[in-house]
């Protein structure tokens, strides 16, 4: 069996990773830690084979725990885990510091320390600030690193970690890079689970600013299928920009979502825009097209038809999520089973 390590793996791409990877290799076991803060939910998780996932709770920036988990044999690591909503971030950035930074810098150790065969960082396309609104830039590997937001910057930090592991100490690791993903099983503070759930309910949907902020979006599947192709045949040290060509502004996005409903405009409520709001966000992804053979599966319409039907088929998850009873579901189902302490 090939032994896995996935961290944040109860939320919205590690719980699609996590997935993916099981029908992916079928000789697969996958070992998944998360601390299921408020974003990481059990059931996300529903219906998985007990005999090949194993879930444990516990916090990534705690070494004994994180020893604990990491079985013997283990081929890789994947980081999903880490505190990410920018206006979190802004509010107070402490567990920013500790999970994103701390947390991954513990993961690299054991991983070392462990003789783990390759870790696979996943990143974020903020660490490199924000383009020009003239469509005349996009991200690259080789754009520099100007995060704009605390946790921006500390995905940032967490990306020279690894690349500092990788150079010192010839850990073989990996990073990938990739804008806003939408799908199932997103929480729904993320701005187009929320658009979705308040457009079912004829609820206002709240747009920052003057909503051309420029978001680089991508059907989540097709994210997790990249970061399994670099997993498997990412070149050790290299970074990978992720992309699915799909640049778009909020607004636009918005009125996509309202006329896949049937839902009038009228429900959009402009609201004063974030400190420091980064403008435009666009991904080249040639870099894994080219070397790695990949490319999306999935277009702007069917992803967001595929979304908006999960949503409506799945109301009682949206319900339980809204309402964290999540965690009454994890002490009914597991107690003080497999918890890593």
């Amino acid at each position: 069996m090939r032994r896995f390590l996935v961290t944040g793996g109860a939320g919205f791409i590690g719980s699609a990773f996590v997935r993916l990877l099981l029908d992916a290799i079928p000789e697969s076991e996958i070992i998944n830690l998360d601390l299921l803060t408020y974003a990481g939910n059990l059931d996300n998780l529903e219906g998985l084979d007990p005999a090949r996932h194993q879930f444990i709770h516990g916090d990534i920036a705690a070494p004994e725990t994180v020893h604990q988990a990491l079985p013997d044999g283990c081929e890789a690591i994947v980081n999903f885990a880490a505190e990410s909503h920018v206006d979190r971030s802004i509010a107070d950035c402490a567990e920013f510091l500790r999970t994103n930074i701390v947390g991954t810098q513990v993961l690299l150790d054991a991983a070392r320390a462990k003789g783990v065969k390759r870790f696979v960082q996943v990143s974020t396309d903020e660490v490199m600030g924000s383009l020009a609104e003239d469509d005349s830039s996009y991200f690259t590997e080789e754009s520099p690193f100007a995060p704009n937001s605390p946790y921006a910057a500390s995905k940032a930090a967490a990306e020279h970690l690894v690349r500092a592991a990788h150079h010192t100490f010839g850990l073989d690791a990996v990073v990938t890079r990739c804008g806003n993903n939408y799908g199932p099983r997103q929480f729904p503070e993320k701005f187009l689970p929320l658009m979705i759930c308040n457009a079912f309910n004829d609820q206002s949907i709240p747009v920052y600013g003057d909503g051309l902020n420029v978001r680089d979006w991508i059907y989540v599947d097709d994210h997790c299928r990249a970061i399994l192709a670099v997993l498997e045949k990412g070149k050790p040290g290299a970074a990978y920009n992720i992309g699915a060509r799909n640049p778009r502004r909020n607004i636009e996005v918005a009125e996509s979502v309202l006329a896949a409903l049937g839902k009038p405009k009228s429900l959009l409520r402009f609201v004063v825009d974030r400190p420091g709001h980064d403008r435009r966000y666009a991904i080249d992804p040639s870099l894994i097209e080219s070397e790695l053979g990949w490319r999306p599966q999935e277009t702007w319409e069917s992803g967001i038809q595929k979304t908006i039907q999960w949503y409506q088929e799945n109301s009682r998850w949206i319900e339980r999520t809204r309402n964290n009873e999540y965690r009454e579901y994890y002490r009914k189902q597991y107690g003080d089973k497999g918890a890593a302490s």
